[in-house]
């Protein structure tokens, strides 16, 4: 009986031991997206929300996710940011380039939860930053406009006036121009990420002067919409717009988050994640070509792929010769801008219409 009596109070304190390890293990990663926009808006934050949505279900009970949308750049979003910390949140996505300072400084204060910011350049042993080339894809939309389009003039509205916006214009006017050199891309800010009513009239005010595509940096369907009432083609970005809008959108620069947060996520749940900077490309995946219209002939559709696989083998859109708005070589025939270069660009290539403001 003693045996017995001794066996049960050793067994016990086993349970009791591993009872709470088990339970800790169980319990799940608590992941926190913060969003500029609402997922509704059919662009960036759209596909953000996808990204989460797809992390959910491949890693289902191990995770837990929460958003908050609408949250503008400056000190709301640093409290909220810092409410989720306090929240007791493991890991928290801050998915706006004017997030960035808000995060390094909540970062600080709480060194043992994860911060992913999205398109900035600050890091911390604490705070890792991830982004992709973009235009690489709209690079190939370039193409596409440049072939398409009757007037030469292509309307672009613009954000802000950063160096991911900047690049992004510039990667598609080579594009334009590789396969037109007489086109020009005229760029009009609105300051702006989520403005429906500005982003229209931007579109409305390029297609008055002249343009007869419009392409975007921003996150709703509206200069799309523009474009298509007035029976003109757009280029889309974020999402494929033509699912939205229709076959006048021609082709979308598109974003795919979920395998860059799969794999993130994957080393927070083994304790294997460091801080790094991610800027993948079309190889890696996180960015894409979206479906191309209908209306695009079949030989501009060859020419697409044949300057994909260019990319996909290596070849930088940035490579000289590239010359600047008035003309000049910037950089000479067998030179690429180097990835720091690009991650601070503040000049427009040759054939781009307008100023940075």
């Amino acid at each position: 009986m003693k045996k017995l009596i001794l066996g049960l109070m050793v067994l016990a304190m086993t349970f009791s031991l591993v009872a709470p390890i088990a339970s800790q293990a169980k319990k799940p990663l608590k992941i926190a997206f913060v969003y500029i926009g609402p997922p509704g808006d059919m662009g960036w934050t759209y596909e953000q929300d996808r990204g989460r949505l797809a992390i959910e279900k491949q890693f289902g009970s191990q995770i837990e996710t929460k958003y908050i949308e609408n949250v503008p750049e400056g000190p709301d979003a640093e409290r909220v940011i810092r409410q989720y910390a306090m929240a007791g949140f493991d890991m928290i996505f801050t998915t706006s380039f004017g997030y960035m300072d808000p995060t390094v400084a909540v970062a600080k204060e709480f060194p043992n939860v994860k911060f992913e910011h999205c398109s900035g350049y600050k890091t911390a042993p604490n705070m890792a930053t991830y982004f992709g080339r973009i235009e690489e894809a709209r690079y190939l939309t370039g193409i596409i406009a440049g072939r398409m389009t009757k007037s030469n003039v292509i309307g672009y509205v613009a954000a802000f006036p950063i160096p991911e916006v900047i690049r992004g214009i510039n990667g598609f006017t080579l594009g334009v121009r590789s396969v037109n050199p007489k086109a020009q891309v005229k760029v009009v800010w609105t300051n702006t990420w989520y403005d429906p009513v500005k982003e229209r009239e931007a579109a409305v005010a390029l297609l008055d002067s002249g343009a007869d595509i419009i392409a975007q940096h921003q996150d709703t369907t509206e200069p799309q919409k523009a474009a298509q009432e007035r029976g003109k083609y757009s280029i889309g970005y974020d999402s494929d717009m033509g699912k939205f809008v229709g076959d006048s959108v021609l082709a979308s620069a598109v974003w795919e988050w979920s395998t860059y947060l799969a794999s993130t996520v994957k080393q927070a749940l083994a304790g294997t994640w460091k801080t790094h900077e991610y800027w993948g490309g079309l190889k890696d995946g996180v960015v894409k070509l979206s479906s191309i219209s209908p209306k695009v002939p079949a030989n501009v559709k060859k020419e697409v792929e044949a300057a994909q696989k260019k990319i996909l083998g290596g070849w930088s859109i940035f490579s000289g010769p590239l010359a600047g708005q008035d003309g000049k070589i910037v950089y000479p025939a067998g030179q690429v801008v180097p990835d720091a270069k690009q991650a601070s660009m503040d000049w427009f290539v040759e054939g781009v219409v307008g100023k940075i403001q």
